[in-house]
């Protein structure tokens, strides 16, 4: 049986926008990619000293576990070159699980939701744009409800002009 989940993507190092690219191509190694939100310029939040961020968010119908997904998300990531040396500090690519169709979970190498996502705003406005009416299971409020209750000031702008696929044909 197949669920619906969402996945977060960020880089900030080197071709951000190609790097978020690659990775929801490489996505389709976990299931079906059924939507990605625009991209969005992001401020760092936590680690400040480092280069702005380009985030997204793909909606991902999977038939994996949640563990297999989040292995196929690391696996992505190593591929695509990620470093993990200083938390919330430059990467290549991020990718994490924010939704698992109305999972609950908690295991010391993955919790869903996202323990944080409902005060990113980097995370809940590409969310919102792609599944506004999806509501948090431990919450239970709809993600346009989250991002309207957020008191976060970081900068996030919807990316101009950006091609979310690759086309062979362009």
């Amino acid at each position: 049986m197949s669920t619906i989940a969402y996945i977060g993507i960020g880089s900030n190092i080197g071709d951000k926008t190609a790097n978020c690219q690659t990775a929801v191509e490489c996505l389709v190694e976990a299931g079906r990619i059924i939507g990605v939100s625009s991209f969005y310029y992001t401020e760092p939040v936590g680690y400040k000293e480092q280069e702005d961020f380009i985030n997204a968010v793909a909606t991902l119908e999977t038939n994996c576990s949640p563990v297999e997904l989040l292995a196929i998300c690391h696996a992505i990531e190593d591929r695509l070159g990620r470093s993990r040396t200083v938390r919330w500090g430059p990467r290549t690519v991020d990718l994490d699980i924010l939704l698992y169709g109305d999972l609950v979970m908690s295991r010391p190498d993955l919790v869903i939701p996202h323990p944080l996502m409902a005060a990113r705003k980097f995370v809940l406005m590409p969310l919102v744009e792609i599944a506004s009416a999806v509501m948090h299971p431990v919450l239970n409020k709809t993600m346009l409800q989250l991002l309207g209750e957020l008191q976060n000031s970081h900068t996030v702008m919807k990316c101009k002009l950006v091609k979310k696929h690759h086309d062979p044909k362009t």
